[in-house]
């Protein structure tokens, strides 16, 4: 990565070395602690370009008030020469505005840096493990899969972005009763495949087409072997069979979406490798696993139900409401056992943890934080843990819930929407609502053409800032940063938003949102469309004004390097930015 700062950047330097300056003639102590002063955009525009609350952070130790400090920084600002003017603000917060010189020179380093603007080195390596879709390998994927699976891919696209190393994992349930109950669907259609008439799909099968011809090629791997063969004799032959299978239509699905994962991990093999054993014995060890009683369930009690000593987890010291069990009574291990394993195996591998799970989950959440947290710091290591709760989509055509999917049984795949309204737009519409929010996707509306369709809308600015340079070399002109005095304040302000890309991508990778990108992304897009209008009403202000060259090359490398910007941002989105529309 280039070493060429972007102007945020640059001026966190200079606002730094301005604290050095004021060290240096004692108005602050040398062990001041800076980490909370930031450089940022105003609340208001109308304040300047850039604000900074470092005599407000600063004060307290300088043991001054935080005006009289601001009026030494103001000081020290208003002889650089980059800064137009420095201003103190309320109880000392410091407004500055730029001379014009410092956007243009953002211009040109957006133009530099190219692809990499707005990377960082904020994560500075650190390997985190984003987990994310592990749907049980049942069926095909379907559109609440879909989402979780979009988030968590930006995501991890995102922490890259911002300097992290990320490990992509997909947790595979393969030992639980529905996989059991995957192998009995999977013989129903095996035998269907070998010619008997089965007749209606039993109450408690899976009763998806897509399992025909996982049958099919069953009857070709196994011939008539199985047939009529007691179930203890197939069971376990047709439970591998039939994940390996699913796990292919699974990643054929995601790869419809753009989407691999780095690691593919088991339930089943974490089991039989002893984890949630080894994680158990060290829990006992440090007296965070005990024989206990069960509490009764809330409410009404089940008549069937009887108290019995379970294994139980010390949740309530790390903040839940109740102790959990880690065994069930026939000495399984419950999901959360199993899921407490699989956290601690995570977390050799990882500096820092991040699930993303369906809103249904939300109430495991405290209780895997609690495992996490114990295990972890327990072992010498605090893992940060978060869990992105992603709410299910409702699908619609013209306002309508659109009806169930034959192929599946139940419900609409991802694939069959991918296969209609494309990658893109399923990418994008899966972001342009925070992940914790309903959502409804409407066929209709994610293609229609227009300001109130994001994807539309953000894939629009980049195709029009592409013809604009087809038609600009088609007479002559090219973008060229030799004249760019030549562009005044509304190109100026729209370099200003372009600018604030790199700042967006830190705080977005700090959130864990990459919504953040998108909702960016609109408005940058609604900017320059914007802007391009104003050629609607004044001919001198098109980008392309064929009278005046130095203008037009100028207003291209402006329109070029927006379309860099937007790139960028599609990129981590995992969104094409289309040529044209």
């Amino acid at each position: 990565m280039s070493d060429t700062q972007t102007i945020h950047a640059r001026f966190a330097a200079k606002i730094d070395a301005v604290l050095d300056a004021l060290e240096a003639e004692g108005a602050l102590p040398p062990d001041a602690s800076r980490s909370g002063v930031t450089v940022e955009p105003p609340r208001e525009a109308s304040h300047g370009d850039l604000a900074t609350n470092a005599a407000m952070v600063l004060a307290k130790q300088a043991r001054t008030n935080p005006r009289a400090l601001a009026e030494k920084v103001v000081e020290h600002l208003s002889r650089d020469v980059d800064i137009a003017g420095a201003e103190i603000a309320g109880p000392g917060f410091i407004n500055l505005r730029l001379v014009d010189d410092a956007w243009r020179a953002e211009l040109a380093t957006i133009a530099s840096l190219g692809e990499t603007y707005g990377r960082s080195a904020m994560g500075g390596g650190t390997r985190v493990n984003v987990e994310y879709v592990s749907a049980n390998p049942t069926g095909p994927m379907h559109m609440g899969h879909c989402r979780g699976a979009v988030v968590g891919d930006a995501l991890s696209s995102l922490l890259e972005f911002a300097g992290h190393e990320v490990i992509r994992e997909y947790y595979v349930n393969d030992a639980g009763g529905q996989v059991d109950v995957l192998a009995r669907s999977t013989h129903l259609r095996y035998r269907e495949a070998l010619g008997e008439d089965i007749g209606a799909i039993p109450e408690g099968l899976y009763p998806g087409e897509y399992l025909k011809p996982v049958g099919e090629a069953a009857a070709s791997e196994f011939g008539d072997r199985f047939r009529d063969a007691d179930e203890s004799e197939w069971l376990e032959i047709f439970r591998a069979f039939a994940v390996e299978r699913m796990m292919d239509l699974i990643r054929d699905d995601l790869a419809l979406l753009g989407i691999s994962h780095d690691v593919f991990a088991s339930e089943a093999a974490l089991q039989t490798a002893g984890k949630p054993e080894k994680a158990e014995q060290w829990l006992r060890a440090h007296d965070l696993v005990y024989d206990g009683m069960l509490e009764a369930p809330k409410g009404k009690t089940p008549e069937d139900w009887e108290p019995v000593e379970l294994p139980l987890f010390r949740s309530t010291k790390f903040g839940d409401d109740q102790d959990r069990p880690i065994k069930k009574s026939d000495g399984k291990w419950t999901y959360f056992g199993a899921d407490l394993a699989y956290h601690f195996q995570k977390a050799e591998e990882a500096d820092a943890l991040i699930d993303i799970w369906g809103a249904d989950h939300a109430g495991t959440v405290k209780r895997i934080r609690a495992a996490v947290s114990a295990l972890t710091s327990g072992a010498g290591r605090d893992i940060p843990f978060d869990v992105k709760l992603v709410q299910m989509v409702q699908l619609l055509r013209d306002g309508e819930p659109v009806k169930m999917s034959k192929r599946s049984g139940n419900f609409v795949t991802m694939a069959e929407v991918v296969e209609e309204v494309g990658k893109d737009v399923v990418r994008f519409t899966m972001l342009t609502r925070k992940p914790e929010a309903q959502m409804d996707f409407d066929f209709a509306k994610v293609v229609e053409a227009s300001k109130d369709n994001p994807v539309f809308y953000v894939q629009y600015a980049h195709a029009r800032i592409r013809s604009t340079m087809r038609k600009a070399g088609a007479e002559a002109m090219a973008p060229s940063g030799d004249h760019l005095d030549r562009l005044g304040r509304d190109e100026l302000a729209l370099v200003s938003q372009a600018a604030q890309f790199p700042r967006v991508v830190e705080s977005a990778a700090r959130a864990r949102e990459p919504h953040r990108i998108a909702f960016y992304l609109y408005d940058l897009a609604a900017a320059f469309h914007a802007y391009w209008h104003l050629g609607n009403e004044d001919e001198q202000k098109r980008v392309i004004v064929a009278q005046d060259k130095e203008l037009t090359e100028a207003r291209l490398f402006l329109a070029a390097q927006i379309g860099q910007v937007i790139r960028n941002g599609l990129a981590i989105l995992g969104v094409e930015a289309v040529e044209e529309m």
